[in-house]
């Protein structure tokens, strides 16, 4: 099966890259729409800011691409920042609009008793099930690296939270065949690379634990 993950210079690929050869997946990564195309699957990545992720995507012609995925039926997976850019626009310094493939907002962690960026462990709970997940395993718990959520979300397209600073933080987010993950999950010790092997057994169309 072949991943395309979108490299758009905005965070390190590798242990991306690593966790899906490892799922037996050819990967092909590149900032060209023609070639990621060929595609089974396509994943977003992201690290660092909304504004400078959405020029790149813009400049390189992908925010079209990556909006054409649903029509095509092509399954999408954001993680991190990637997920952020599903939704409709952000605040981080300055407004800038989305992809708009999901309904809400990217904010600041409001100012509290707790730290920002939002960093550590936390218990992922879900309140539903994606379509490509199987199963849940005893401990959900993924790592988390952030100081933006996503607010005033659709409850049907958020499947899984986590409490922090006593906020529900959207953790695992999607409709149709869109999924955004809000942690990394290849850094997210056994569940996070389960809720990934699962997700890539479901593009197989063979679930296999």
């Amino acid at each position: 099966m072949i991943v395309g993950i979108i490299d758009y210079g905005m965070g390190n690929l590798f242990s991306v890259e690593q966790a899906l050869k490892k799922l037996d997946c050819t990967v092909i990564t590149s900032d060209d729409a023609e070639v990621l195309a060929g595609a089974d699957a396509i994943l977003l990545p992201g690290v660092g800011a909304f504004p400078d992720a959405m020029k790149r995507l813009d400049e390189k012609g992908l925010a079209g691409f990556i909006r054409s995925l649903p029509e095509r039926k092509i399954p999408l997976l954001g993680i991190c920042l990637g997920m952020q850019l599903f939704y409709e626009d952000s605040e981080e310094g300055r407004p800038v609009k989305g992809l708009g493939l999901l309904k809400g907002h990217i904010r600041r962690f409001p100012k509290g008793t707790y730290r920002i960026p939002h960093m550590g462990w936390n218990r992922l709970d879900f309140t539903q099930q994606p379509y490509w997940l199987e199963g849940l395993l005893e401990d959900t718990h993924v790592y988390f690296v952030h100081s933006f959520l996503a607010t005033e979300t659709d409850d049907a397209q958020v499947f899984a939270t986590a409490e922090y600073g006593g906020l529900e933080v959207p953790g695992v987010v999607g409709g149709g065949l869109i999924t955004g993950m809000q942690f990394h999950p290849e850094k997210s010790g056994e569940f996070g690379h389960y809720l990934l092997a699962q997700w890539i057994a479901n593009v197989r169309g063979d679930f296999h634990e």
